[in-house]
């Protein structure tokens, strides 16, 4: 869509400068030739201003270029300049392994306490409790 407004605008532009050439000689000694000197003035105002403005197009172009280029190295080095993991060794020496501790003792009391108003309380909790008859609860 953008095209078709540039080649409108630079179809009005040609017409505007072939109307004003033509002004400028007169209409009564109009000849075929002046229209054509007018036409081809025209031409190459369009011709010249469309090759600068591409010119300038490819020039913005490359310029974007070279920056992401510059950029892209930039970063790179920058990346490169930055250290990546950093390995720390202790200055102390390894902790020692804890000795082993004494083999457990098998628990030789009585299962219940016995407190003074005759309930019964365990000392512990067995995987599996069992009631004063030896049944599984």
């Amino acid at each position: 869509m953008r095209i078709s407004f540039v080649v409108y605008g630079l179809l009005y532009i040609m017409i505007e400068l072939v109307g004003a050439r033509l002004e400028q000689i007169g209409w009564p000694s109009l000849t075929p030739l002046d229209v054509a000197t007018a036409v081809v003035h025209a031409l190459f105002a369009i011709s010249v201003c469309v090759a600068v403005l591409l010119g300038l197009d490819v020039a913005a172009r490359r310029w974007r270029r070279a920056r992401l280029v510059y950029l892209l190295e930039r970063a790179r080095l920058a990346e490169e300049a930055e250290p990546g993991t950093v390995t720390v060794e202790s200055w102390r020496p390894a902790p020692l392994a804890l000795p082993a501790g004494p083999t457990p003792v098998a628990f030789a009391g009585p299962d219940y306490a016995t407190p003074q108003d005759g309930g019964a309380l365990p000392l512990y909790v067995p995987s599996e409790i069992f009631d004063r008859d030896g049944h599984r609860l």
